[in-house]
């Protein structure tokens, strides 16, 4: 059984570091974007999860405030 051995020069890259440098910043924008959306509409819909429950309470006679 032979053993090999790769040898990669200076000038060859990896591929991984390839894939890194291209998809990183992509990636990184769509998911600032995805965040962002999420903010926003999570602060859009957090009223009306807090009046929900909060009627929720009135109608077990609940105290809330």
């Amino acid at each position: 059984m032979t053993k090999r051995t790769f040898v990669r020069a200076a000038t060859d890259r990896d591929v991984s570091a390839d894939v890194a440098e291209t998809f990183s910043p992509r990636l990184a924008g769509v998911l600032a974007l995805v965040f962002g959306a999420f903010v926003i509409f999570g602060a859009g819909f957090a009223a009306v999860a807090h009046d929900a429950a909060h009627d929720t309470r009135h109608a077990f006679v609940f105290p809330c405030h």
